[in-house]
């Protein structure tokens, strides 16, 4: 859950690199509001996918990261569901906040783009090739 197009695109590059171009899916929710109209498969969202995992931006519109960070730890049907909290933010109340709030970890978005892609990258070894995740309640 991004905002930054920029941002999207260069993750999206990094997992398709790190992956050797193998298909998956990314879904891209812009803002905190249609983050969880997806989370909770309303209206537009009825048939989305459950997420695997969620990379989750704290500075999105309408409703913040920390808010749908919140609403998807307390809600049954979500919260086992990794989420990664990536932002630029460097202040230590919101490293605070988001543990409390259980995110499964926060990780500061590098501004070199190597680097970003060297973080992406090991977000994909750890999480998606490391972990097992938990299956589906449904």
């Amino acid at each position: 859950m991004e905002d930054n197009p920029g941002d999207i695109a260069l993750t999206r590059l990094a997992f398709q690199h790190q992956n050797g171009g193998k298909d998956f899916q990314i879904s891209v929710i812009s803002d905190g509001e249609e983050a969880l109209a997806y989370l909770k498969r309303k209206g537009t969202y009825e048939h989305a996918a459950r997420p695997d995992l969620i990379l989750l931006d704290l500075h999105l519109p309408k409703i913040d990261g920390r808010e749908v960070l919140k609403e998807i730890k307390e809600d049954p049907t979500t919260r086992q569901i990794p989420v990664i909290v990536l932002t630029t933010s460097t202040h230590d109340q919101d490293v605070n906040m988001a543990y409390s709030l259980h995110a499964n970890c926060f990780v500061r978005k590098p501004l070199e783009f190597d680097a970003f892609i060297h973080l992406i990258q090991l977000i994909d070894e750890f999480w998606l090739s490391a972990v097992q995740l938990p299956s589906s309640p449904e």
